[in-house]
């Protein structure tokens, strides 16, 4: 039985359908969809020369030149790829800028050999209105924000409440100078549909309100939607104060602990060490102005001590000085200054399990 073209977005993204891309390389990059595939129609050489000659020419000459470009051998690759994709994911769709030409002629193409596949009616562009206005509906629902200081675990709290919305998940950076990961951040687009992809799963179990982490504009180089950001600045806050020495585990487990493992993992042994050491290195350099010549020597001397020892015999206990050190003279005076200027929005304090109890009953 063929299927139909696609036009009920929130079912493909609720039930994380496989899409196939037909767009330029280019195109992807700069933004898809989390259960996307590139099988582009054309290479980005290809779009540009089949572009130039649409708009001098016309779409009949574009057509043409588009049908010169992919044929024979090259024409027979691609459509092997995009049957392997369509054998392997037999529910998915296929969806190009609009769902116009591209979309059809693909399809047209795999019928060819066998295969009636569907694709997305409006395309990519259908698809992003899709969650963009997902996004803008979170925003007008009541939100409350989580924050506290530097390794409060408002991450891990707002992972583990039901309606809670991790941007910094999405984003894939931890929002702090030391938040990168060893996998590349997000681009804005992806970012951004990652997000609300999540969204669109909450709501459809039934939240209908949300608690974010206190963030600012931007987490690492994307930035919150300006939908969400405005929700954020009138939004009541729930503020964990944590101990010192519990906020020191939990960096010492983040910052340090997997992000060796991380890196030896994607680097090798020799290699992921030195990767280590340069991620720290790199992220202390970020703050260097704000920490001071002086002492930013001083802890970056003390935090490569470290890692030495750690690599030389497996001690950790070198990180709990530079940890000390920045969260003492670096992250909890700038929090305690940005948090003053919330104060008329904090409705509740209290140390972890406290704030999480008094979120979740909420």
């Amino acid at each position: 039985m063929t299927r139909p073209n696609c036009e009920d977005y929130r079912q493909l993204f609720l039930n994380d359908t496989p899409l196939m891309d037909m767009r330029a390389p280019v195109e992807f990059s700069q933004g898809a969809f989390p259960t996307s595939v590139s099988h582009p129609l054309m290479e980005d050489d290809e779009r540009k020369a089949v572009g130039t000659c649409y708009k001098e020419k016309g779409q009949a000459a574009a057509i043409e030149l588009g049908h010169e470009l992919v044929n024979g051998e090259v024409k027979a690759a691609r459509v092997a790829q995009w049957k392997a994709f369509c054998e392997a994911n037999p529910n998915g769709y296929l969806y190009c800028f609009r769902g116009g030409l591209r979309s059809q002629i693909s399809q047209q193409w795999l019928r060819e050999v066998g295969i009636d596949y569907p694709f997305v009616v409006g395309g990519y562009k259908a698809l992003r209105r899709f969650l963009i206005d997902t996004i803008e509906q979170a925003a007008a629902m009541p939100v409350t924000l989580v924050g506290g200081n530097t390794g409060s675990g408002k991450t891990i709290m707002v992972n583990e409440l039901a309606n809670g919305l991790d941007l910094e998940g999405a984003a894939n950076h931890r929002g702090s100078s030391f938040g990168r990961y060893v996998s590349a951040q997000r681009t804005q687009i992806d970012f951004e549909n990652v997000l609300a992809v999540e969204i669109l799963k909450k709501l459809d179990a039934g939240q209908r309100s949300f608690v974010l982490e206190d963030e600012g504009k931007a987490i690492g180089s994307a930035s919150v939607p300006l939908p969400i950001h405005h929700a954020m600045q009138l939004a009541q806050l729930a503020v964990v104060d944590d101990p010192l020495d519990v906020r020191l585990e939990r960096l010492l487990a983040d910052y340090v602990i997997r992000m060796q493992r991380d890196f030896c993992t994607e680097y090798g042994e020799d290699a992921g060490w030195v990767s280590f050491a340069e991620y720290l290195e790199r992220s202390m350099f970020s703050i260097r102005k704000r920490l001071g010549n002086e002492r930013y020597d001083e802890v970056l001397n003390i935090q490569q001590q470290a890692v030495r020892q750690m690599q030389a015999t497996g001690d950790l206990t070198g990180h709990y000085d530079w940890l000390t050190i920045l969260l003492e003279q670096y992250y909890d005076p700038m929090y305690t200054y940005q948090l003053s200027k919330k104060a008329e929005r904090i409705v509740f304090r209290g140390q972890y399990d406290e704030v999480k109890a008094w979120l979740a009953e909420r």
